[in-house]
């Protein structure tokens, strides 16, 4: 059973950081890992993603502030948030993909606030 479960969200003020991990269990080979986030009444969107093999592409909103990475030794993938707005305030989702499937986290809160 494949199970991907994140963590490292909460409250951080403006410019502040944050590391989410999403550790992953039931799989290990994957053609694509993402972060997604959510916030009421909107559609979930892409904020950073890794193709196996591949570069890194971001969102507009957070290209040069967030970074992902895949930690081959904890079978997780990361996204590390720097600068961080209020605007990035959402429920935060992993993502990852095979061929033939695509599984999703619970998420997890981040929330930007003084």
């Amino acid at each position: 059973q494949v199970q991907l479960v994140e963590s490292g969200g909460g409250l951080v003020q403006p410019g502040g950081s944050l590391r989410l991990s999403c550790a992953i269990s039931g799989i290990s080979s994957f053609t694509y890992m993402a972060w997604y986030r959510q916030t009421p009444g909107k559609e979930r969107e892409s904020v950073a993603a890794l193709t196996s093999g591949g570069t890194p592409t971001y969102h507009v909103a957070v290209k040069g502030r967030f970074a992902i990475s895949r930690d081959y030794a904890k079978n997780s993938v990361n996204l590390q948030m720097n600068s961080l707005k209020p605007d990035d305030t959402a429920v935060y989702y992993c993502n990852v993909r095979t061929d033939h499937k695509s599984y999703w986290g619970q998420g997890t809160q981040v929330t930007v606030s003084s």
